[in-house]
């Protein structure tokens, strides 16, 4: 968002809250005393951290996001004070962990997972974790599941869409669902711009992320659905990033009403029971589209703090756009991730 949208954005998000700003003034300073909660409420399920570990070894990798790079958990926190929020689920985002170096993945993957875990030990009640999971590599994965949940006592697990040539929902990964289907996990997925389709000839200033990171998630949501992941593992609950990508408006003409043994209650029934954050996702064509696949109860509050937006921006552009009700708000910022995530409760 440029400094012209940013502030354009912020007038428009003022005037429908019947306020006002100077145009010579700081907006953002009076849209943050002005439009804030006076309690902490909102719990933000796509919030970012850059481990040590990570950074050093992502650095002047593609995909990769220079706010990521500077993360401190006392800039979450003052993220989240400002705009209301009581608690972030942290994540990795893009570049993802896995560079063609499984011993090193595995390493990688130990190393942010327990860097979150200090993490919310010190701060238990402002955050959560969605530990990062070392595919392509099954045996490494079923062994950080293990540790993640007993040891670390992570509140779920998170995945990148897709791994090389290979997205969620392929046979090779069975064994991951069967024990994340065993725990009840809640599963986080990020997107990613896959190997196939990083060199693809994009118009000037058009990057691959901007396409696709959403294209990458409904080739993952099908995957899940199409394979029979979404039907024999199906205490696995789902949070699809990005409004689930370009899945609400092709759902369609992707599955339909069909059905068959992979899914018998058929393709739409399936999508319907994930859930789907409005990180990035918050304008009116994405959610006039997710409204017509989901109700308020499977829809998330996230931000993508820190290179994505913040918390108040986040939850001034949701309430903007006027199709929520103040207990779809509740379900949406709050009720929902207390649902899946009981431990924030108390937040």
């Amino acid at each position: 968002m440029t400094d012209l949208d940013r502030r354009s954005f912020l007038t428009s998000a003022l005037a429908s809250l019947g306020l006002a700003a100077t145009a010579s003034g700081d907006s953002l300073a009076v849209f943050a005393q002005a439009a804030a909660p006076p309690n902490r409420s909102r719990i933000d399920v796509h919030h970012h951290f850059g481990p040590p570990a990570w950074v050093a070894e992502v650095k002047g990798r593609p995909l990769l996001q220079a706010p990521n790079t500077t993360w401190t958990p006392a800039k979450s926190i003052e993220d989240l004070d400002r705009g209301g929020g009581a608690a972030a689920v942290l994540s990795i985002t893009n570049p993802g962990l896995w560079f063609g170096d499984r011993a090193k993945t595995n390493r990688l993957a130990r190393a942010c997972n327990e860097f979150g875990a200090k993490v919310v030990q010190d701060h238990p009640t402002r955050f959560g974790l969605f530990a990062a999971m070392p595919l392509p590599d099954v045996d490494a994965t079923l062994k950080e599941i293990e540790y993640s949940y007993d040891t670390l006592k992570a509140d779920g697990v998170g995945f990148m869409t897709s791994y090389d040539d290979t997205w969620l929902g392929n046979p090779a990964y069975k064994p991951v669902m069967e024990e994340l289907n065993r725990r009840n996990a809640v599963v986080f997925v990020h997107p990613t711009a896959a190997a196939c389709c990083r060199g693809l000839n994009y118009a000037a200033g058009v990057q691959p992320a901007s396409m696709e990171y959403g294209t990458d998630t409904t080739r993952a949501i099908t995957g899940v659905v199409f394979n029979g992941d979404a039907v024999r593992f199906s205490n696995i609950r789902w949070i699809w990033s990005h409004g689930g990508g370009t899945m609400p408006f092709l759902a369609g003409r992707i599955g339909g009403d069909r059905k068959n043994e992979q899914m018998p209650n058929g393709f739409m029934y399936e999508l319907k029971k994930f859930y789907y954050d409005l990180a990035g996702a918050a304008n009116a064509g994405v959610v006039a589209s997710l409204l017509q696949l989901v109700k308020a109860d499977k829809i998330m509050f996230g931000t993508d703090f820190p290179p994505g937006g913040n918390v108040l921006e986040a939850s001034a552009t949701i309430r903007a756009l006027k199709m929520f009700s103040e207990s779809d708000l509740r379900l949406i910022e709050r009720d929902n991730a207390v649902k899946l995530l009981p431990r924030l409760r108390t937040t």
